[in-house]
C-alpha cells in the first residue's frame, strides 16, 4: 500500500508535463497530495493531470512559463484558489542548450538562465508567502550532477544548476524560521525527453544507443529513471526529512564517485 505522507497537503510541481516533473507529480499525488501541474505545454500538463485523476488523485493543470512573473504568480493564485494553499514546491522546469561560450547564442544563454534559475526564483517568490501562511512546508529544487562536474558544451546549463545549489542554501537559511525546508536533488543522466534531445544532437545518429552508452558510464550500469528521482524528492518533501534543509543530494548512480569528484 502506498504511504500517504502528503494527505491533506498541496504541492506545486513545475515542468510536470514530462520526465522527472511528471514522475514527481504522479508520486506526490499517489501519496495523497493535491498537485498543481505547471508546464509550458498545456497539453502535456493536461496529460499528467489525467494520469493522476485516472488513478483517483487530485490535480490541476496550469499552463505557465516559469520565466514569466505574471504566469508564475497566476499559477500560484490558481493553486491556492483550487486547493486552499501550498505546502510543497518542486522546482523542476528546465532546459539545456549546447555549445562553448563563444558558440552559444546570447538568446540561448538567457533562455537557460531564465528557465532554470529565474524560474526557481519566481516560484519561490510567489509560493513562499503561501507556504508561510500554512505554517511552513518544503521546497525541493532540481539541480544536476553538472553543478559539481561538467561535460563539454554545457556552460550555461552547468552555471544555472550550480546557482540553483547555491540558492538552495540561501533559501534554507532565510526561511528556516518560517518552518520552510529547502533542499535540492542533483541527478545524473535521467531517461527523459531532455536527455534524448541531447543524444539526438550530440550522438552518432542512434539516440537510443547513445543514451544506453551514457547510462553505462554510471557505476550502476544504466540510466536513472524519473521514478528514481521522484522517490528522493518525495522523501525530501515529506516529514520523514524534517531535520534536512539547505543541502544538495546526488541521485546520480555513482557517476561523480567514478569521476573522483
Amino acid at each position: 500500500m502506498t504511504p500517504q505522507r502528503f494527505s491533506g497537503k498541496v504541492a506545486v510541481v513545475t515542468g510536470a508535463g514530462a520526465g522527472i516533473g511528471r514522475a514527481v507529480a504522479v508520486r506526490l499525488a499517489a501519496e495523497g497530495a493535491a498537485v498543481a501541474v505547471l508546464d509550458l505545454a498545456a497539453a502535456a500538463a493536461a496529460d499528467t493531470v489525467a494520469a493522476i485523476t485516472d488513478a483517483g488523485g487530485q490535480a490541476l493543470a496550469v499552463a505557465a512559463d516559469v520565466a514569466s512573473p505574471d504566469d508564475v504568480h497566476a499559477g500560484v493564485r490558481s493553486t491556492v484558489a483550487a486547493f486552499g494553499g501550498i505546502d510543497v514546491l518542486v522546482n523542476n522546469a528546465g532546459v539545456v542548450r549546447y555549445g562553448t561560450v563563444p558558440e552559444l547564442s546570447v538568446e540561448d544563454w538567457h533562455l537557460t538562465l531564465a528557465t532554470n534559475l529565474t524560474g526557481t526564483f519566481l516560484t519561490c517568490k510567489y509560493a513562499i508567502p503561501e507556504m508561510r501562511a500554512r505554517g511552513g512546508g518544503a521546497i525541493v529544487n532540481t539541480a544536476s550532477a553538472q553543478a559539481f562536474a561538467s561535460q563539454p558544451l554545457v556552460a550555461a546549463y552547468a552555471a544555472s544548476k550550480g546557482a540553483v545549489v547555491a540558492m538552495t542554501r540561501s533559501l534554507a537559511v532565510d526561511h528556516a524560521a518560517d518552518g520552510i525546508r529547502v533542499t535540492c536533488v542533483c541527478p545524473g543522466s535521467v531517461e527523459t525527453p531532455m536527455l534524448r534531445y541531447g543524444a539526438e544532437l550530440l550522438g552518432d545518429g542512434d539516440a537510443v544507443a547513445t543514451m544506453r552508452d551514457w547510462g553505462r558510464q554510471h557505476p550502476i550500469g544504466r540510466l536513472i529513471q524519473p521514478s528514481d528521482v521522484a522517490a528522493l524528492v518525495a522523501f525530501l518533501a515529506s516529514d520523514d526529512a524534517v531535520t534536512i534543509t539547505g543541502a544538495p543530494y546526488l541521485v546520480d548512480g555513482g557517476l561523480l564517485a567514478r569521476l573522483g569528484v
